[in-house]
């Protein structure tokens, strides 16, 4: 091949296989349909780098949810790896924080790969940079993985430091191995730093609901970018490019599945990278299979009795074809008895799964209770009262209710 062809790259990150919310079991496998989702990200993006002959594909970290993942999952990961391998397309496994265990001597969810020699596949468990000789040349590689306390930091050094302390020694030392990783760089062949860590400036997304450990934040500026032609990072949910589109890209590929509600209007996808020594370009290329997120809001308050209506137009407008819906209603007091469930159960029969039906009931502060001088009231009629104001439903008023009168009739009963 022309050896000045640039080299081409995958990156993709936050993979997460395990992540069950909203899931329910798939008969054929017995296992979570939303891990299944996750799992046949994964295959895409490996038919992707096979198909366009990718000569190195990037994991910026986090393959499962969990430190200790169902075998399971262990294996459906393996197996896509695998394809990488025989197809002898170099893979980097960076260690996230979901890949790391507490301790230091255990093996992280990834060692696996290394301790087996598997052909074509680099585990970054450590600061270190790789020289990979590919089809279209080399590429350098420096793997900067999850910044684990226990490792970079002996007992002896960080004993009696205050946390703000403990933040500070890390931030320097991994400013100092960032430096260090710099300096090896030849500057005749491109090179990329890939790394599971937060750069300052980036915007977070939903990993701060499944986050494992303390996060450390790393300067743009340390990461010494006159040394690199692209920077693949992993751990923050959102894609985005932390540089603002300067060079070199400094680029969080982003999660290729949704977790939650808050991802609901983020594309999810991966990197594609052409690397060349000081003319590397790189686009986000958005994945169109990944499952979808809906919340539908309806305001049913001048639907008079028949506030149904309002969120069945509502749903009407909306593409709930295999997505995760939930609907909030907003509703007068006297319409809270009307809402019909079974019939917007009903009109979300399409619907991958239904995330819930809630309520924003608006009532009458003034009929809520009728006496306004609190000290005139009950320790009882005080707790609805509160309860009124935070427009918590009915019935979950009465459960309340009926619980409190139990304490406190326990607690004026005569001891015996």
């Amino acid at each position: 091949m022309n050896p000045r062809e640039p080299i081409r790259i995958l990156h993709f990150a936050d993979l997460h296989i395990g992540m069950e919310n909203y899931g329910r079991i798939d008969p054929e496998t017995g296992l979570n349909q939303r891990a299944l989702d996750f799992v046949s990200r994964l295959r895409e993006i490996v038919d992707c780098a096979i198909e366009r002959q990718a000569d190195v594909v990037i994991f910026a970290g986090d393959a499962f949810k969990t430190r200790d993942p169902n075998p399971t999952y262990q294996r459906a990961f393996a197996r896509q790896i695998m394809r990488l391998s025989r197809a002898h397309v170099t893979t980097v496994l960076l260690v996230g924080n979901h890949d790391t265990p507490v301790m230091e001597q255990r093996a992280s969810s990834l060692d696996i790969f290394a301790t087996l020699d598997v052909p074509n596949v680099i585990v970054g468990r450590e600061e270190k940079l790789h020289r990979i000789e590919t089809a279209r040349g080399v590429v350098q590689i420096a793997t900067v993985p999850w910044p684990q306390r226990n490792r970079l930091l002996k007992y002896e050094e960080y004993r009696g430091m205050t946390v703000e302390q403990l933040d500070q020694e890390m931030e320097r030392i991994l400013g100092d191995e960032l430096q260090r990783l710099a300096g090896e760089v030849d500057a005749n062949f491109p090179a990329i730093l890939t790394g599971h860590f937060t750069v300052s400036g980036a915007v977070f997304g939903s990993e701060r609901n499944v986050m494992l450990g303390r996060d450390t934040v790393v300067k743009l500026s340390s990461l010494h970018l006159e040394a690199w032609d692209y920077v693949a990072l992993g751990h923050i949910h959102k894609h985005q490019d932390v540089n603002q589109g300067k060079y070199p890209g400094v680029v969080y590929s982003g999660s290729l599945e949704r977790i939650d509600f808050g991802e609901e209007s983020e594309p999810k996808g991966f990197c594609w990278i052409e690397a060349q020594r000081g003319n590397t370009r790189w686009r986000f290329e958005p994945m169109r299979s990944v499952r979808p997120f809906v919340s539908i809001y309806a305001d049913a308050t001048r639907d008079g009795d028949q506030p149904t209506d309002a969120v069945l137009r509502e749903i009407a407008r909306r593409e709930i074809r295999d997505a995760v819906v939930r609907v909030r209603v907003k509703l007068l007091q006297h319409q809270e008895t009307m809402l019909q469930l079974g019939a917007i159960e009903a009109a979300l029969g399409d619907a991958y799964f239904i995330a819930g039906i809630s309520r924003d009931v608006q009532r009458d502060a003034r009929s809520r209770i009728g006496i306004q001088n609190p000290e005139t009231l009950s320790p009882e009629a005080l707790l609805e009262r509160y309860l009124l104001s935070k427009n918590t439903p009915r019935d979950h008023i009465d459960e309340l209710m009926r619980a409190a009168r139990e304490l406190m009739d326990a607690n004026t009963s005569p001891i015996a």
